[in-house]
């Protein structure tokens, strides 16, 4: 890693290093063990000022910090601190339904993850007829804050659509949309498929990022400027993407994407 490159730390935010008796750790051997880079090259970007704890640069190595308190920064990327709480992304398949239990027999979330030895619970939700990325967790002060209104991370869609969407549909999302119970922001959206002109084909592929939660939004946006949604699916989340997780499948949340989401949450 050069001096001044981000940590590309994939490592699932669940793998933890040990701490001492003292409950501390060393820091370069926090970030190594956390995945950043090896320890030499740690020390090296301690070193250079890049590595921040709790506001302020720490050079002296050997210096120790508590991982589970400690707001640890690398390059200004932020180290989700050491806890025993689960981080999950889910690709929830068309069908089921965004509750962990089901009155009726329908097939829900809880079906999904029901070998888990955690009591899960979901942040937002997605329509039945809706299918993708979708965050299960244990931990309840990262579901409230990263659900907050006022926190609300970009989500990006793609939706199979009605009709030929136009240029002029594409700017018109862009400009800003007021449906019945309010504005709604759409900070991209482009046509990426499809071809209604085609013989036999009378549908468009849209992708399009909002930050707003509210019930069935993209669904109601859509059909306002005059394209109905016949598939949908969320493929990101903050910086958390569909990438090759199947219908049904699951991961753990990887550091950067963990420590990311925090961020957004004001965690």
């Amino acid at each position: 890693m050069k001096p001044h490159d981000a940590p590309d730390n994939d490592q699932p935010s669940s793998q933890r290093p040990e701490t001492d008796e003292d409950g501390l750790i060393r820091l370069q051997k926090l970030l190594a063990q956390s995945g950043v880079a090896s320890r030499r090259k740690c020390e090296e970007l301690m070193l250079d000022g890049l590595v921040e704890v709790d506001g302020e640069v720490v050079t002296r190595l050997g210096t120790k910090v508590d991982p589970r308190t400690a707001v640890v920064r690398v390059d200004g990327k932020r180290l989700p601190p050491i806890s025993d709480k689960v981080h999950l992304v889910l690709n929830k398949p068309r069908g089921v339904v965004s509750t962990m239990s089901d009155p009726e027999g329908r097939r829900c979330l809880g079906d999904l993850v029901a070998d888990r030895p955690e009591r899960l619970f979901h942040v937002g939700r997605l329509d039945t007829d809706t299918e993708g990325l979708i965050i299960l967790t244990n931990d309840g002060d990262f579901a409230q804050h990263l659900a907050h209104p006022s926190h609300e991370v970009d989500k990006t869609y793609v939706a199979e659509v009605d009709g030929e969407v136009h240029v002029r549909t594409i700017r018109e999302l862009l400009a800003g949309v007021t449906l019945d119970d309010g504005p709604v922001t759409v900070t991209r959206a482009r046509v990426v498929g499809g071809d209604p002109r085609r013989e036999g084909s009378n549908r468009s592929i849209v992708e399009l990022t909002i930050h707003e939660g509210r019930n069935r939004i993209v669904r109601r946006l859509l059909d306002h400027v005059g394209h109905p949604v016949r598939r949908l699916t969320r493929t990101q989340i903050g910086p958390v993407t569909l990438a090759r997780l199947g219908p049904g499948e699951m991961r753990e949340l990887t550091v950067a994407e963990l420590g990311e989401l925090m961020d957004s949450a004001q965690l």
